[in-house]
């Protein structure tokens, strides 16, 4: 066990144990989540260095758990008479207490990434001029260029989480994250194309010129080919989604819809199906939190559990639902090492780190050649969705008409209307050619963010509604 070391703190191990047993005594579960975050962030845009920050802050929260009830204190002071003070604060959740402590976590995690400074020996001016040397090279590769936007961002976070059961584990966590946006114009018409690269990686990785110049090309490539997109028809079609960032779909439509407190209330559209057909056989679908430097990726989630791979859907069967400790215990079942929270301030709930769907055996091209009249989607925006009935609404930032197997031509301002439960029994090819997403998502939850990762093969699904133009 790694030594009590609250970040240079003056904070005593046995005094802030024994203030967090009071705490949580007669209650289910409790925990003190310590954290200490550095980030920086450099935006150029228009020519020019239009932002540079520089963010720190650390602090500390405290939970005590009861049943379904939890009391939650926080504070930007790190000392014992904040602690206490916190402790004071949550214990009123446990009213007469009655509740037993549930056993700690199993304590294995793996190292998935390197737990250190991610900006390491790179200098300022050097990520200065890797963002002048992008706008550069966009506007010289293609005089349609009028506007480039290149964002460049790292941050490291370093959490302490000591347990009512007397366990003690920390992580670092790196993260890394470059975006590039172009604007192109032709004849009056401009479209907008963008992509990025990200992870819990060093940043020197994004600073290589084979990085941010294929980034670059991508951006301009997309781009481009809005200027050549007719508007979108409206109307049910048969659609293939291209593989990687469009399993942001697969995340929002169905993801959060197997989160353990959406189905522990009975508000999720998959509420009361498990071990049941919910989707087209061959469907099997996984949250991976341990996957080596990836965006969503943890060692250990915020309660001090290690992250895990879940199965969430085996061959269309519904196996699981994602979980933090208070609603796995709830439920009768063991946490799946899903409990996150966006920082100190915030207490933890069942979050995705990497969904996506494992690869089939069909090849992308008869997939795409399988379409009659339909819509070959390989680029998502925003979306929403309601949870309680998975009906969602996607917007199309990349997307192209198919006739008799045929790509014709790119479309334009296609939205993808549909919902969760009935796309996944519609699915009718799954390919070959499964991609996580470039690292670049953040996902939005109760009003707490936390990076995440996607991922998707080429799939097939059958009758979906896209929102465009009557024709």
């Amino acid at each position: 066990m790694e030594p009590f070391r609250p970040f240079e703190t003056s904070l005593d191990r046995q005094k802030s144990l024994k203030i967090l047993e009071d705490a949580c005594a007669g209650g289910d579960d409790g925990e003190l989540f310590l954290e200490r975050t550095r980030t920086q962030s450099l935006v150029f845009d228009d020519q020019r260095m239009k932002s540079a920050s520089f963010g720190a802050h650390e602090g500390f929260g405290l939970r005590a758990v009861i049943g379904e009830t939890a009391g939650y204190a926080h504070s930007s002071d790190i000392n014992e008479r904040a602690l206490q003070r916190a402790a004071d604060i949550t214990r009123f959740a446990l009213g007469n207490g009655g509740g037993k402590m549930a056993p700690p976590p199993l304590s294995n995690p793996r190292q998935l990434y390197q737990g250190k400074d991610p900006d390491g020996t790179t200098d300022f001016r050097t990520k200065v001029d890797l963002l002048q040397d992008i706008d550069a090279y966009l506007r010289e590769k293609d005089p349609r260029v009028v506007q480039v936007s290149v964002s460049l961002a790292s941050s490291i976070q370093e959490v302490e989480i000591l347990r009512a059961d007397n366990i003690d584990v920390q992580d670092q966590r790196p993260m890394t994250r470059l975006y590039v946006s172009v604007i192109v114009e032709r004849n009056g018409v401009r479209h907008t194309g963008s992509t990025g690269q990200g992870g819990r990686h060093a940043i020197s990785i994004l600073l290589q010129p084979e990085t941010w110049k294929a980034l670059a090309d991508e951006a301009l490539r997309i781009a481009l080919v809005g200027l050549d997109a007719k508007p979108a028809p409206a109307g049910v079609f048969d659609v293939v989604l291209g593989p990687g960032w469009p399993g942001i779909l697969l995340h929002e439509a169905i993801g959060h819809g197997l989160e353990g407190d959406f189905n522990r209330k009975g508000t999720s559209a998959f509420a009361g199906l498990m071990g049941q057909q919910i989707a087209a056989k061959g469907v099997t679908v996984v949250d991976d939190a341990i996957i080596p430097d990836r965006r969503g990726s943890i060692a250990i989630d915020d309660e001090g559990t290690p992250g895990q791979s879940t199965t969430l859907i085996e061959d269309g069967v519904l196996v699981g639902y994602l979980q933090d400790r208070q609603n796995a215990r709830l439920m009768g079942v063991e946490s799946t090492g899903n409990g996150r929270r966006q920082s100190y301030a915030h207490a933890p709930m069942p979050r995705m780190t990497n969904t996506f769907m494992l690869a089939g055996r069909e090849h992308p091209k008869d997939l795409v050649a399988g379409l009659k009249d339909g819509v070959y989607a390989v680029g998502f925006g925003g979306g929403q969705v309601d949870i309680t009935n998975g009906k969602f609404v996607f917007s199309c930032t990349e997307a192209y008409r198919v006739h008799n197997g045929k790509i014709t031509s790119p479309i334009k301002d296609a939205t993808l209307i549909g919902d969760g439960a009935t796309s996944l029994k519609h699915i009718k090819g799954i390919g070959n050619d499964l991609e996580l997403d470039p690292g670049i998502g953040s996902c939005g939850k109760n009003g707490q963010w936390v990076p995440v990762g996607v991922g998707l093969p080429s799939l097939y699904i059958g009758g979906l509604t896209i929102g465009g133009q009557a024709v």
